[in-house]
Protein backbone atom coordinates (compact mmCIF):
# COMPACT_ATOMS: atom_id res chain seq x y z
CA UNK A 1 0.00 0.00 0.00
CA UNK A 2 2.73 2.29 0.98
CA UNK A 3 4.83 1.27 -2.32
CA UNK A 4 1.70 2.56 -4.10
CA UNK A 5 0.83 5.94 -2.66
CA UNK A 6 4.55 6.76 -2.72
CA UNK A 7 4.42 5.85 -6.25
CA UNK A 8 0.66 8.09 -7.19
CA UNK A 9 2.50 10.88 -5.30
CA UNK A 10 5.73 10.47 -7.79
CA UNK A 11 3.63 10.31 -10.82
CA UNK A 12 2.21 13.60 -9.57
CA UNK A 13 4.78 15.31 -8.97
CA UNK A 14 6.16 14.41 -12.25
CA UNK A 15 3.21 15.62 -14.00
CA UNK A 16 2.75 18.91 -12.08
CA UNK A 17 6.56 19.65 -13.25
CA UNK A 18 5.52 18.70 -16.85
CA UNK A 19 2.98 20.71 -16.74
CA UNK A 20 5.10 23.74 -15.31
CA UNK A 21 7.85 22.77 -17.75
CA UNK A 22 5.13 22.91 -20.78
CA UNK A 23 3.99 26.53 -19.12
CA UNK A 24 7.24 28.26 -18.81
CA UNK A 25 8.06 27.09 -22.21
CA UNK A 26 5.46 29.65 -22.89
CA UNK A 27 8.03 32.18 -22.04
CA UNK A 28 10.74 33.47 -24.48
CA UNK A 29 13.28 34.95 -22.15
CA UNK A 30 16.01 34.73 -25.34
CA UNK A 31 14.00 35.67 -27.91
CA UNK A 32 10.92 33.90 -29.66
CA UNK A 33 12.27 31.72 -32.43
CA UNK A 34 8.35 30.29 -33.24
CA UNK A 35 8.93 26.71 -32.04
CA UNK A 36 5.42 26.61 -31.31
CA UNK A 37 4.32 27.04 -35.10
CA UNK A 38 6.77 24.68 -36.17
CA UNK A 39 5.20 22.89 -39.72
CA UNK A 40 4.93 19.37 -40.45
CA UNK A 41 5.40 20.74 -44.25
CA UNK A 42 9.01 19.27 -45.60
CA UNK A 43 11.22 22.03 -45.41
CA UNK A 44 12.03 23.81 -48.86
CA UNK A 45 15.23 26.65 -48.20
CA UNK A 46 16.87 28.23 -50.74
CA UNK A 47 14.52 26.47 -53.56
CA UNK A 48 15.12 29.32 -55.55
CA UNK A 49 18.62 30.37 -54.83
CA UNK A 50 21.39 29.81 -57.49
CA UNK A 51 22.41 26.97 -55.13
CA UNK A 52 23.15 23.60 -56.39
CA UNK A 53 20.81 21.18 -55.62
CA UNK A 54 23.57 18.90 -53.60
CA UNK A 55 24.66 22.20 -51.17
CA UNK A 56 21.00 23.09 -51.24
CA UNK A 57 20.16 19.40 -49.28
CA UNK A 58 22.81 20.18 -46.92
CA UNK A 59 22.38 22.94 -45.95
CA UNK A 60 18.25 22.13 -45.37
CA UNK A 61 19.54 18.97 -43.34
CA UNK A 62 22.48 19.98 -41.53
CA UNK A 63 22.24 23.92 -40.88
CA UNK A 64 18.43 24.85 -41.52
CA UNK A 65 16.91 24.08 -38.01
CA UNK A 66 18.76 27.31 -36.79
CA UNK A 67 19.99 29.06 -40.04
CA UNK A 68 16.43 29.65 -41.18
CA UNK A 69 12.77 30.25 -40.53
CA UNK A 70 11.99 26.61 -41.47
CA UNK A 71 12.94 24.86 -37.47
CA UNK A 72 11.77 21.68 -37.27
CA UNK A 73 11.94 21.49 -33.45
CA UNK A 74 12.05 17.85 -31.42
CA UNK A 75 9.71 17.06 -28.77
CA UNK A 76 12.47 18.04 -25.82
CA UNK A 77 11.82 21.74 -27.56
CA UNK A 78 8.17 21.99 -26.06
CA UNK A 79 9.80 21.66 -22.52
CA UNK A 80 11.55 24.61 -20.59
CA UNK A 81 14.53 25.26 -20.00
CA UNK A 82 15.58 23.54 -23.11
CA UNK A 83 13.43 25.44 -24.94
CA UNK A 84 14.88 28.33 -24.20
CA UNK A 85 18.55 27.23 -24.99
CA UNK A 86 17.33 26.06 -28.33
CA UNK A 87 15.51 29.45 -28.78
CA UNK A 88 18.92 31.50 -27.54
CA UNK A 89 21.09 28.97 -30.06
CA UNK A 90 18.20 29.51 -33.04
CA UNK A 91 17.63 33.29 -32.21
CA UNK A 92 21.63 34.27 -32.31
CA UNK A 93 22.17 31.63 -35.73
CA UNK A 94 19.41 33.28 -38.04
CA UNK A 95 20.67 36.89 -36.80
CA UNK A 96 24.38 35.20 -38.25
CA UNK A 97 22.94 34.18 -41.55
CA UNK A 98 19.05 33.17 -42.45
CA UNK A 99 18.94 30.57 -45.23
CA UNK A 100 15.25 31.46 -45.74
CA UNK A 101 16.31 35.11 -46.68
CA UNK A 102 19.34 33.92 -48.60
CA UNK A 103 18.24 35.88 -51.56
CA UNK A 104 17.76 39.25 -50.10
CA UNK A 105 21.34 39.05 -49.38
CA UNK A 106 23.68 40.90 -51.51
CA UNK A 107 26.51 39.19 -53.74
CA UNK A 108 29.04 39.82 -51.88
CA UNK A 109 27.27 39.19 -48.47
CA UNK A 110 26.51 35.70 -50.13
CA UNK A 111 30.26 35.06 -51.12
CA UNK A 112 31.42 36.00 -47.35
CA UNK A 113 28.42 33.61 -45.58
CA UNK A 114 29.91 30.71 -48.33
CA UNK A 115 32.76 31.36 -47.71
CA UNK A 116 32.01 30.89 -43.26
CA UNK A 117 30.15 27.95 -44.07
CA UNK A 118 33.00 26.19 -45.73
CA UNK A 119 35.59 27.25 -42.69
CA UNK A 120 33.01 26.13 -40.36
CA UNK A 121 32.36 23.33 -42.34
CA UNK A 122 36.33 22.06 -42.50
CA UNK A 123 36.98 22.89 -38.44
CA UNK A 124 33.67 20.54 -37.69
CA UNK A 125 32.71 23.92 -35.15
CA UNK A 126 29.02 24.06 -37.19
CA UNK A 127 27.04 22.06 -36.41
CA UNK A 128 27.98 22.94 -32.61
CA UNK A 129 29.00 19.30 -30.99
CA UNK A 130 25.79 19.45 -28.29
CA UNK A 131 23.81 19.70 -31.68
CA UNK A 132 25.79 16.93 -33.29
CA UNK A 133 25.36 14.68 -29.99
CA UNK A 134 21.13 14.82 -30.34
CA UNK A 135 20.92 14.73 -34.28
CA UNK A 136 24.09 12.48 -35.39
CA UNK A 137 22.83 12.71 -39.20
CA UNK A 138 23.76 16.44 -38.92
CA UNK A 139 27.74 15.94 -38.67
CA UNK A 140 29.56 17.32 -41.60
CA UNK A 141 30.97 14.52 -43.87
CA UNK A 142 34.21 15.01 -46.44
CA UNK A 143 32.13 14.63 -49.17
CA UNK A 144 30.11 17.42 -47.57
CA UNK A 145 33.00 20.18 -46.78
CA UNK A 146 34.06 18.82 -50.76
CA UNK A 147 30.83 19.98 -52.06
CA UNK A 148 30.46 23.20 -49.74
CA UNK A 149 34.16 23.88 -50.63
CA UNK A 150 33.28 23.58 -54.81
CA UNK A 151 30.00 26.20 -54.19
CA UNK A 152 31.56 28.65 -52.11
CA UNK A 153 34.65 29.15 -54.53
CA UNK A 154 32.14 29.34 -57.28
CA UNK A 155 29.75 32.43 -55.91
CA UNK A 156 32.38 34.83 -56.52
CA UNK A 157 30.78 37.90 -58.93
CA UNK A 158 33.00 37.77 -62.62
CA UNK A 159 35.48 40.90 -63.11
CA UNK A 160 32.86 41.93 -66.02
CA UNK A 161 35.37 44.84 -66.62
CA UNK A 162 38.84 43.02 -66.56
CA UNK A 163 39.05 43.08 -70.53
CA UNK A 164 37.16 46.10 -71.00
CA UNK A 165 38.84 48.66 -68.24
CA UNK A 166 42.37 49.26 -67.07
CA UNK A 167 43.32 48.50 -63.41
CA UNK A 168 43.56 51.43 -61.06
CA UNK A 169 46.67 51.96 -58.54
CA UNK A 170 44.98 50.20 -55.32
CA UNK A 171 43.37 52.57 -53.09
CA UNK A 172 43.31 52.24 -49.16
CA UNK A 173 39.92 54.28 -48.59
CA UNK A 174 37.89 51.71 -51.28
CA UNK A 175 39.86 48.65 -49.58
CA UNK A 176 39.12 49.74 -46.69
CA UNK A 177 35.07 49.93 -47.37
CA UNK A 178 36.15 46.47 -48.81
CA UNK A 179 37.51 45.01 -46.09
CA UNK A 180 34.39 46.65 -43.60
CA UNK A 181 31.80 44.93 -45.98
CA UNK A 182 33.40 40.87 -46.58
CA UNK A 183 36.20 40.80 -44.28
CA UNK A 184 35.05 41.34 -40.93
CA UNK A 185 33.05 38.11 -40.55
CA UNK A 186 36.10 36.13 -39.90
CA UNK A 187 38.95 39.15 -39.51
CA UNK A 188 39.79 42.27 -37.33
CA UNK A 189 42.42 44.43 -37.23
CA UNK A 190 43.09 44.01 -33.03
CA UNK A 191 42.10 40.74 -32.10
CA UNK A 192 41.94 36.88 -33.40
CA UNK A 193 38.73 35.96 -34.81
CA UNK A 194 37.82 32.82 -36.81
CA UNK A 195 40.79 34.48 -38.75
CA UNK A 196 44.12 35.72 -37.34
CA UNK A 197 44.06 39.58 -36.53
CA UNK A 198 45.37 41.89 -39.05
CA UNK A 199 46.78 44.59 -37.95
CA UNK A 200 50.78 45.02 -39.27
CA UNK A 201 49.96 42.08 -41.72
CA UNK A 202 51.94 43.29 -44.47
CA UNK A 203 55.59 42.05 -43.97
CA UNK A 204 54.83 39.76 -41.47
CA UNK A 205 55.44 35.82 -41.91
CA UNK A 206 52.47 33.70 -42.44
CA UNK A 207 51.83 31.46 -38.97
CA UNK A 208 53.35 34.40 -37.13
CA UNK A 209 50.73 35.59 -34.97
CA UNK A 210 51.18 34.62 -31.21
CA UNK A 211 47.78 32.75 -29.97
CA UNK A 212 46.28 31.64 -33.15
CA UNK A 213 45.79 28.62 -34.18
CA UNK A 214 46.48 27.68 -37.77
CA UNK A 215 45.91 25.45 -40.00
CA UNK A 216 49.21 23.13 -39.92
CA UNK A 217 49.29 23.86 -43.96
CA UNK A 218 50.06 27.63 -43.35
CA UNK A 219 51.89 27.28 -40.27
CA UNK A 220 54.69 25.58 -42.14
CA UNK A 221 53.89 27.54 -45.22
CA UNK A 222 56.38 30.58 -43.90
CA UNK A 223 55.18 33.07 -46.56
CA UNK A 224 55.95 37.04 -46.37
CA UNK A 225 52.96 38.67 -46.88
CA UNK A 226 53.60 41.42 -49.36
CA UNK A 227 52.02 42.59 -52.69
CA UNK A 228 52.44 39.57 -54.91
CA UNK A 229 52.00 37.09 -52.30
CA UNK A 230 48.78 38.87 -51.23
CA UNK A 231 47.74 38.61 -54.72
CA UNK A 232 48.22 35.23 -54.74
CA UNK A 233 46.45 34.67 -51.43
CA UNK A 234 44.05 36.74 -52.41
CA UNK A 235 43.05 35.75 -55.61
CA UNK A 236 43.30 31.83 -54.51
CA UNK A 237 44.23 30.67 -51.17
CA UNK A 238 44.37 26.99 -51.78
CA UNK A 239 46.67 27.43 -54.63
CA UNK A 240 49.17 29.53 -52.60
CA UNK A 241 48.74 27.06 -49.44
CA UNK A 242 47.06 23.59 -50.28
CA UNK A 243 45.38 22.73 -47.00
CA UNK A 244 44.65 26.15 -45.37
CA UNK A 245 41.46 26.62 -44.00
CA UNK A 246 40.51 29.78 -45.75
CA UNK A 247 37.96 29.58 -48.31
CA UNK A 248 37.24 33.38 -48.70
CA UNK A 249 39.17 34.66 -52.49
CA UNK A 250 38.19 37.96 -53.81
CA UNK A 251 37.31 37.87 -57.53
CA UNK A 252 38.05 41.29 -58.57
CA UNK A 253 41.66 42.17 -59.46
CA UNK A 254 40.81 45.74 -58.86
CA UNK A 255 39.33 44.82 -55.67
CA UNK A 256 42.22 42.78 -54.12
CA UNK A 257 44.52 45.65 -55.36
CA UNK A 258 42.45 48.16 -53.40
CA UNK A 259 42.25 45.64 -50.26
CA UNK A 260 46.09 44.91 -50.58
CA UNK A 261 46.46 48.95 -50.17
CA UNK A 262 44.71 49.35 -47.26
CA UNK A 263 46.36 46.20 -45.52
CA UNK A 264 49.90 48.03 -46.54
CA UNK A 265 49.17 51.25 -45.92
CA UNK A 266 45.62 51.98 -44.42
CA UNK A 267 45.57 49.37 -41.49
CA UNK A 268 49.02 50.56 -39.81
CA UNK A 269 51.46 48.47 -38.04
Amino acid sequence: MRGFQRAAIFCGVAFAISVWSVLLARTHPFGDAGLDAVSVVPRRVMDHAAVPPAVRAILNEKCADCHSAQTRAPMYARFAPASWWMERDIVEAREAMNLSLWGRYSAEQQEALAAEIVIRAKSRTMPPVEYRLAHWNARMTDMDVQALTQWARNTSPQDFDAGGQALTEGDALRGEDIFERRCTGCHAMEQNRDGPRLRGVFGRMSGAVTGFDYSPALARAHIVWNQATLEQWLADPETLVPGNNMEFHVAKPQERRDLIRFLRDGAGK
